[in-house]
């Protein structure tokens, strides 16, 4: 049995190595970058879970946003983030499978160009973000979010009760 190895990294061989020992360099290095997207693709196989997760994450963040810039009015910007609720499983099937097909690859790039050194040179400076901790909700907090939940299943219960009368009468004036 053979096995075929297809190597898509960045890396192209210079002018300048031609010394076995360059050579030998540049093929374990291949070697090991390709045994990083093998790592990497078992890595997305086994925690299939997490990824779902962190794709889901990504949605809502990114749906809400873009809903948000592209509409501006409210009526028809409410509509779209409830369609894109409803759409959250069609994107987490479909993304999941793009996440498996093209981001090990795209990691392993990424991380190869991170080790090795080239454009030490031309890169941006990197600009610090501080990151607070989040807090949990203090006690007083939290008795208002049970509080306000408590209302909205109130009036979802009321909400529920109308529509059901709403119905009834209906089908009664309809027969």
């Amino acid at each position: 049995m053979t096995i075929v190895k297809q190597n898509t990294l960045n890396t192209t061989l210079s002018p300048s190595i031609s010394s076995p020992e360059n050579l030998a360099e540049k093929y374990m290095e291949a070697e090991r970058m390709h045994d990083v997207l093998l790592l990497l693709q078992n890595l997305v196989n086994s925690e299939e879970a997490t990824v779902k997760l962190i794709l889901d994450c990504l949605y809502d963040v990114g749906s809400v946003n873009l809903i948000n810039q592209k509409l501006p009015l409210k009526p028809l910007n409410r509509v779209m983030k409830l369609i894109a609720r409803m759409s959250k499983p069609v994107f987490r099937t479909l993304a999941l499978n793009w996440f498996k097909k093209n981001c090990p690859q795209l990691i392993t790039n990424w991380l190869y160009t991170q080790v090795s050194f080239v454009n030490l040179l031309n890169k941006p400076e990197q600009v610090a973000i501080e990151v607070t901790k989040l807090q949990p909700y203090p006690i007083s907090q939290t008795e208002n979010l049970s509080q306000e939940i408590k209302n909205l299943r109130y009036q979802v219960r009321w909400l529920a009760g109308i529509s059901i009368i709403a119905i009834a009468v209906l089908g009664i004036t309809a027969t």
